[in-house]
């Protein structure tokens, strides 16, 4: 009798452990995707970026993470849950980039671009031309048709955005 009781105990705490992990965030699948987003593989993630601190307990998020570089010196990656309630982290990256020179441009003028307006709760995409060159990360003028023109953040080839608080 004793022993059945300690089986569903331990099967108890088991399952709680195992919810409890599904409550947070897997800090290591945000390590790989950061490294992903800067260039470097999964093997040589340490070589890449400073590893998220351990203790750190984020709530999981239901969408996908939104990863940007976050800085010109191009030193840290902002990651952030875009849902209601979400959170955001910045991730440091061992060694800077190696070059200072400007980065590339993923958009040029001319190109067609999807621009999209996100806020907590909504986002609306339509199609536009891009005004100016742009690297992911920079601001860049678009045209919204006959003659308007905005500014968006250029998010990634052939992608521009303006998020709302």
């Amino acid at each position: 009798m004793i022993v059945r009781a300690c089986f569903a105990l331990l099967a108890l705490a088991a399952g709680s452990q195992s919810a409890n992990a599904a409550e947070f965030e897997d800090l290591s699948g945000i390590e790989r995707q950061v490294a992903s987003y800067v260039g470097g593989g999964s093997e040589d993630m340490r070589d890449v970026l400073v590893p998220i601190d351990r203790r750190l307990k984020l709530a999981a998020c239901p969408a996908a993470l939104d990863i940007a570089w976050h800085g010109m010196r191009r030193d840290s990656v902002r990651v952030s849950c875009p849902s209601a309630g979400g959170w955001r982290i910045f991730v440091r990256l061992a060694q800077p980039q190696q070059s200072l020179a400007a980065p590339q441009p993923v958009i040029r003028r001319g190109d067609a671009v999807t621009i999209t307006l996100s806020a907590p709760g909504l986002s609306i995409s339509r199609s536009g031309e891009a005004l100016e060159n742009g690297a992911v990360g920079e601001w860049v003028r678009v045209s919204v048709g006959k003659g308007e023109e905005r500014r968006a953040q250029v998010l990634r080839p052939g992608a521009v955005g303006m998020i709302l608080p």
